[in-house]
């Protein structure tokens, strides 16, 4: 099995870290929260012995990766995070995977130049207008996002990291119930966390999405593209069917936004973290979209 190495490289004005396996086309693979690029653990290896060339970045404000200086954190500028690490690392085009805020970043790469992307893999966050409508008018999902709205919050700054970060795990075993993580993996995310500044980047992502704190005036155009224009990719979601942070009832309809075809993979047993939960099904299902003809 091909073997993960480290490595930091300059795009859209932030030093990235990023882990990587493998050589070929470019498969670029975006995390969420609360997660680091070590989520991909699994699927670089297997994507490297796929024949390609398998890169999880640490997103913005996540240790290592740089904090940026402008507090941006809005998902358009994640777009262009993603774009400008295609370019950074020597290539044309690149297959994108993303998971829960990794999601949005590559749907918003997607918007911004389809040609840079040849194929599209998002995980546990729908793309389109479902998950604000939840918000508006769903009791049950209401009640599975009540942290976005803490975190709008001061609170939450004293209240994630107390305890030994005993927040997350909590986060964690809400949204994949019944699932035992792997200790190395939570052992790395509280050290990301802990990093001087990464927890209130972490939360910046969302304090961007709700109260528009930590956004851009130039990236207002593309932001307004975000969520409302069909994605031009082929494209296939991951979601697990026991997914505690968002409804796997969200996936209805996503089809409509997709103009260059689309298939939904609900996978029985996994919550919001599939990935890990599941490694060798995710694997097995990213992999044959990635090589289909």
């Amino acid at each position: 099995m091909s073997t993960i190495q480290e490595g930091k490289i300059q795009a859209n004005g932030l030093e990235f870290g990023y882990l990587e396996a493998g050589t070929g086309p470019l498969v670029l693979c975006m995390h969420g929260f609360p997660d680091t690029a070590n989520s991909y653990r699994h699927l670089l290896p297997a994507l490297a012995d796929a024949g390609f060339h398998a890169v999880a970045p640490f997103m913005r404000g996540y240790a290592p990766s740089q904090i940026p200086t402008d507090g941006v954190y809005q998902t358009a500028a994640f777009g262009q995070d993603t774009i400008a690490l295609i370019e950074a690392l020597g290539y044309e085009q690149a297959d994108l995977v993303g998971h829960d805020w990794g999601a949005s970043a590559v749907a918003a790469a997607a918007l911004l130049a389809p040609q840079r992307v040849r194929r599209m893999v998002t995980m546990a966050v729908p793309y389109g207008g479902g998950m604000g409508a939840a918000l508006l008018n769903d009791w049950a999902q209401q009640k599975r996002s009540w942290y976005m709205f803490f975190f709008q919050t001061a609170l939450a700054d004293y209240a994630v990291p107390a305890n030994d970060f005993a927040f997350i795990e909590n986060l964690w075993r809400e949204w994949s119930p019944g699932w035992e993580w792997d200790r190395e993996d939570m052992a790395a995310l509280k050290a990301c966390l802990a990093a001087p500044g990464t927890l209130q980047a972490a939360l910046g992502y969302y304090r961007a999405a709700l109260s528009g704190v930590g956004t851009s005036p130039e990236l207002a155009t593309l932001q307004a593209k975000i969520g409302t224009t069909p994605i031009e990719v082929p494209s296939l979601h991951l979601h697990g069917v026991q997914d505690g942070c968002i409804g796997v009832e969200l996936t209805a309809d996503m089809e409509q936004m997709f103009a260059a075809g689309f298939r939904c993979i609900q996978i029985e047993g996994c919550g919001h973290f599939l990935q890990l939960e599941d490694p060798e099904r995710v694997s097995r299902e990213i992999l044959a979209f990635l090589c289909a003809d």
